[in-house]
């Protein structure tokens, strides 16, 4: 079953953000959700725009209405436009745009044939700048006790089994409703529930529908069994898994195809055909029909598939738009170039550019060329290079720079611009790592190795001799007794002072005699220094 309960129920409880599209025919609205609940709502049709809602709250005058055509304009909203020209209030255009957003939603509630998609991290900008939010389970409310009951909704129930789950919002339940969510035991299924209650039929569907969409319960089908429930599970997989497939590959040969292509419809196809085509491709291939068990590369590429499915309707259901894409793309055809001849031109301007310092100029170049070939290494490690000269730009350099590893995990220059990218932002330990992983690529490569002796400090070779190289030649007693305190150095120490003095009474030559008073002396000095932290 199809219905709008069914995706605010689920937009709410997974606390989505995004636009949720539903279309029925000519008919298309939007609806527009922050972590869950609604913020903003668009519709085409007439009765639910917002001058009319305006006009009939009395927010604006006949005058005003009579020449709303007037004050819209291209790429601007119609409340900012009425509200800076002085014609409403903010107060007034605040409370409009509430009421049409509630007149939107709750309209959709008697509909169950419309086409539901759902895109998620689209944000629409509120005209009155602070956010506006209706809490969903409201409109859930709302919308449930006003619909019509439908046979559809009944096939949806009557066979299933309810249970308990929640009682997050019994606040929105009736005293009668409350009883009835007494008797359900998880055993009964609806269809016998009904009877039991003591309801009207209309009345006891409406009841268990809201107790679902708010979560209060959630049903066990009347035919289930272990077996058909593994039945399904893997029936469930093996189409995730085809699909999984059939939208990699889909995405390997996104660069080469066209909007026509890319939804599979002709040059001639009519608006009904783009907008049939595309709901199925969108449900087949939207990210939620994957899960949240898939690696984040593979995510990205469903994400990928999926935004230019959305971005090659949304071009083409638009009679303008898609004029002028048919024109752009007879005259890309009439120039004969082949896409990987447009990247490689994309990428030498710029190129061009990122070596005159041109770096915001050189990413637009660079985007398009990775758009053209996105698994050209070199065009992706140019694009970062130039990103991470920008720090607005820094995050994006960064997943750049990784993909780049993981198209060529042999190119050091990935690891050391990523390396350098960390650096510049402080996280020296990142760095370090970047400028390890290098080296084990290329030991020779000069700028890794530099700067990795700069984050580590270069390595110093020792002997035994290099510790004794001092300025003073008769400091070498002090080898005995860095940082010691113990007997045995102490000993030692003497033991050197009584066999310099020995020597020093042997040899004849005046400066070896002088060379062992002096080792003499000092020897003396540091056993002396030891004696009142001596260890015994």
């Amino acid at each position: 079953m199809k219905h709008l309960g069914l995706e605010l129920r689920r937009v709410y409880f997974d606390r989505l953000t995004g636009e949720l599209t539903a279309s029925l025919g000519q008919i298309e609205k939007n609806l527009y959700f922050n972590k869950g609940d609604l913020v903003f709502a668009r519709t085409n049709q007439p009765g639910e725009r917002l001058g009319e809602i305006l006009f009939k709250l009395g927010k604006i005058s006949e005058e005003v209405f009579l020449k709303i055509e007037d004050y819209i304009a291209p790429n601007q909203n119609l409340g900012q436009v009425l509200m800076k020209k002085g014609l409403v209030s903010e107060r007034n255009l605040r409370e409009g745009l509430i009421y049409q957003m509630k007149e939107i939603t709750l309209n959709l509630f008697n509909v169950f044939e419309a086409d539901f998609v759902f895109q998620e991290n689209k944000i629409y900008q509120s005209p009155v700048g602070e956010e506006m939010r209706i809490p969903t389970p409201q409109l859930i409310e709302d919308g449930i006790r006003l619909m019509k009951i439908h046979p559809k909704l009944v096939n949806f129930l009557e066979e299933k089994i309810p249970f308990i789950k929640s009682k997050t919002f019994l606040h929105l339940l009736t005293e009668e409703e409350r009883e009835l969510l007494t008797k359900i035991t998880g055993k009964t299924s609806s269809k016998a529930l009904l009877k039991l209650s003591g309801l009207s039929g209309d009345h006891f569907w409406r009841t268990l529908y809201l107790f679902y969409c708010l979560d209060l319960i959630d049903f066990i089908g009347i035919e289930t069994t272990w077996k058909k429930q593994e039945e399904r599970e893997a029936k469930r997989e093996a189409e995730v898994s085809e699909a999984l497939n059939e939208v990699l590959e889909y995405h390997t040969r996104l660069a080469s195809l066209n909007y026509y292509d890319i939804l599979g419809i002709s040059r001639k196809a009519s608006e009904e055909e783009i907008k049939k085509t595309y709901f199925q491709l969108a449900r087949r291939f939207h990210p939620d029909h994957f899960g949240r068990e898939i690696p984040p590369s593979v995510r990205d590429k469903i994400n990928e598939v999926f935004d230019q499915i959305t971005k090659a309707y949304k071009t083409l259901i638009n009679p303008d738009s898609r004029r002028k894409y048919d024109l752009s793309l007879a005259g890309g055809e009439a120039e004969g170039k082949s896409i990987a001849a447009r990247a490689e031109t994309k990428f030498r301007q710029g190129k061009s550019l990122f070596h005159q310092g041109r770096f915001e100029e050189a990413v637009v170049l660079l985007e398009e060329s990775v758009r053209l070939m996105p698994t050209k290494a070199d065009y992706r490690l140019l694009l970062a290079m130039a990103e991470a000269r920008i720090p607005a730009l820094r995050k994006k350099a960064e997943f750049d720079f990784l993909k780049v590893q993981e198209l060529e995990p042999w190119n050091a220059e990935a690891y050391v611009g990523l390396g350098l990218l960390y650096k510049e932002e402080g996280l020296i330990i990142k760095a370090t790592r970047q400028f390890r992983k290098a080296l084990e690529v290329d030991p020779d490569h000069k700028v890794a190795r530099s700067e990795l002796e700069l984050l580590e400090g270069p390595k110093k070779k020792t002997s035994f001799f290099s510790f004794f190289k001092k300025n003073n030649f008769y400091l070498i007693p002090s080898f005995f007794l860095v940082s010691s305190k113990s007997l045995l150095n102490w000993a030692i120490a003497i033991f050197c002072s009584v066999c310099s003095l020995s020597m020093a009474f042997l040899v004849s030559s005046i400066w070896a005699r002088r060379f062992f008073i002096s080792f003499f002396s000092a020897s003396v000095r540091f056993s002396s220094s030891l004696l009142p932290n001596l260890e015994l």
